[in-house]
């Protein structure tokens, strides 16, 4: 935390900035140097809803947090020397802080798993069920491996889809926003010369003058309206009903809609994989993946499962009960279950679903390409046929 403060030595007042964990400590510091202080109060950013937009707790801090707290709690140190060894190296604010709040809970009294539990926007179930496994196991390091061993993995998929998606939308964006300009504010210039002269212009040509002087007469009004339903689509998304149509649609979609399944899979079974290995029941593991399952198609297919587990079915013959799961998936999990080795078969199963999407997101790279360049092409033509065709036709006649 940083505190702004002034303070008189020597008949000179002095303003600064330090960053210190309480004002009481910035007294210390200020009468330790001769300082007499005047003001101490917290510093506030010029810009606090930029600054919290870059300072905020990411995903990505969280993996990194795990996999070295993993790695101290292997060499032997204990939880609290943890801490204190991540705040140092730690830049980010929002991080130090985080750590600050945890290490207080611990030194009094809570449990680490205990202490995770008020931050649910970072530490999700998942990551709470195997920590309090670890603590009540005395595995706490083992699992904390496994657990950023996950994350890293989630993290390395995201980027792949990230990575894939980036240039297609870029691309998408920037055409459309040339196109919008060309024809809002360069196409009706242009197109002026042709009214003086007595000439029949084709059929693009006057499809592109009616379309061009409706946008540049109206294109303030058009870009409000498209904000508005992308505003009105996004809130929309975001509600019960609105998430489940989503859902469905991106399932039924080519391409798109094997990498959203397929995704699904691997977090479902790499999930299962590591709380069945930390030793969390059947019945709390599949609790958890429904919490942590974005899909809701996927999320109503494990309800219906966790019922049947609770009414005494085996788990393989929950999951062949709902057509959503591949056979392959199915025939592992009841071999996991007669053999007792269900954790190790989910983490195959999940590493052969995480090959598949691999293969779903380079086809979907593979497509997005040439299908963007075809779009453009007819665009970039259609544009010029309209406006080249009548010069063509103007000297023709000049002739």
């Amino acid at each position: 935390m940083k505190f702004a403060y002034r303070a008189l030595k020597k008949d000179q007042i002095v303003s600064n900035i330090i960053e210190a964990s309480s004002e009481s400590e910035v007294i210390g510091y200020l009468r330790k140097n001769e300082y007499t202080p005047i003001s101490i109060e917290v510093s506030k950013p010029l810009f606090p809803e930029l600054t919290s937009f870059f300072n905020k707790v990411t995903f990505d801090d969280i993996v990194d947090f795990t996999r070295q707290l993993a790695i101290m709690l292997n060499a032997g140190l204990t939880l609290v020397d943890c801490f204190e060894i991540l705040e140092k190296q730690m830049s980010k604010e929002a991080m130090i802080s985080l750590l600050q709040n945890i290490q207080k809970d611990i030194l009094s009294g809570n449990t680490f798993s205990v202490a995770l539990q008020k931050y649910p926007e970072h530490f999700p179930n998942l990551y709470i069920a195997l920590v309090k496994s670890g603590e009540a196991s005395g595995k706490l390091s083992d699992i904390l491996l496994r657990l950023a061993d996950n994350l890293e993995k989630q993290r390395e998929f995201q980027s792949k889809i990230k990575g894939a998606l980036t240039y297609p939308i870029i691309v998408v964006i920037g055409m459309f926003g040339i196109m919008f300009i060309m024809v809002t504010f360069v196409i009706p210039k242009l197109l002026n010369m042709y009214k003086d002269f007595n000439v029949e212009l084709p059929v693009t040509t006057q499809i592109l003058i009616v379309v061009s002087n409706f946008f540049s007469q109206f294109w303030p009004l058009i870009i409000l309206t498209v904000i508005g339903m992308v505003s009105y689509v996004q809130k929309y998304f975001k509600t019960k009903a609105g998430k489940s149509h989503l859902d469905v649609v991106l399932l039924k979609l080519p391409v798109v809609g094997k990498i959203v399944s397929v995704s699904s899979l691997v977090d479902a079974t790499r999930t299962l994989s590591i709380l069945v290995g930390a030793g969390v029941s059947i019945l709390d593991t599949l609790t958890i993946i429904i919490d942590t399952t974005g899909n809701s198609v996927y999320c109503n297919s494990f309800k219906n499962i966790l019922k049947e587990v609770e009414r005494g079915v085996s788990l393989g013959n929950a999951f062949n009960n709902e057509s959503i799961f591949p056979p392959i998936l199915v025939q592992m999990i009841t071999v996991g279950e007669t053999t007792g080795k269900l954790d190790d078969t989910m983490m195959r199963i999940s590493h052969y679903f995480d090959l598949e999407s691999e293969g779903s997101v380079k086809a979907i790279t593979t497509l997005i390409e040439p299908i963007i360049l075809v779009f453009l092409g007819l665009g970039v033509g259609f544009l010029v046929m309209s406006v080249i065709t009548p010069i063509y036709n103007l000297t023709s006649s000049f002739k």
